[in-house]
């Protein structure tokens, strides 16, 4: 019974590696990069860019740059303290989770800069996994670090479930609830995203920085 119970955990951390759920969905080809069934010639974009933020961000970066290679041209991800990896390419940054601090705070600023200045013929692969809510801070006009260190605690000690805890996040952010889509706009953006959400909602894991955002303020009020 004891050599079942390991094989069976051995299997589950093996199918939850994030470099291996990043190269299982990544093919090479050549020149051609193919996501999820959606092709993208390299050689027709001029700067290829890495963004992400998360607990897993560092070996998600890891893996996409051993696919892209010196295609790259850039990357920057945010994930927690002690969870960095060495990475050529692509800088790591450390921040606090699951309470946002001001190191994050500096970190998603210079992220949302490298966002805003992509233009049309830039593809950017977006790395996303759980705890990237706490990872990005970037309070919206009159709110401040603070405030939303105090709503985070307040959150977390509530009994709000995921859903309801990042929707009243998305509202008092500028990266998520498609925040940083909006900042990437015109590039070409394709996001991976590893799920530690229940049913899997776009706009639930890590806030959604590029996902659509269907709740209102009505309802974080509520």
């Amino acid at each position: 019974m004891r050599e079942i119970l390991q094989q069976i955990i051995q299997a589950a951390i093996e199918r939850a590696d994030p470099a291996k759920a990043v190269a299982s969905a990544v093919e090479r080809r050549g020149d051609t990069v193919i996501v999820a069934g959606v092709e993208y010639d390299l050689a027709r974009f001029k700067r290829v860019v890495v963004l992400g933020a998360g607990k897993a961000a560092a070996p998600m970066a890891k893996a996409m740059e051993d696919i892209l290679g010196s295609n790259l041209d850039q990357g920057f991800v945010i994930t927690k303290y002690g969870h960095s990896l060495d990475v050529d390419r692509i800088q790591v940054a450390e921040a606090a989770h699951p309470v946002p601090d001001a190191t994050g705070q500096e970190a998603t600023e210079l992220m949302l800069d490298m966002a805003w200045k992509l233009g049309p013929e830039d593809l950017m692969f977006c790395l996303l996994s759980g705890g990237a809510s706490a990872l990005m801070p970037a309070p919206r006009s009159g709110l401040t670090l603070a405030h939303k260190q105090e709503i985070t605690h307040l959150l977390l000690s509530c009994g709000a479930d995921i859903g309801e805890v990042n929707s009243v996040r998305k509202h008092l952010s500028r990266i998520k609830g498609g925040g940083l889509a909006q900042a990437l706009y015109p590039a070409t953006v394709h996001t991976l995203i590893i799920s530690d959400v229940i049913g899997d909602r776009l706009d639930v894991i890590g806030s959604g920085p590029t996902a659509p955002d269907p709740s209102t303020f009505d309802e974080c009020l509520e």
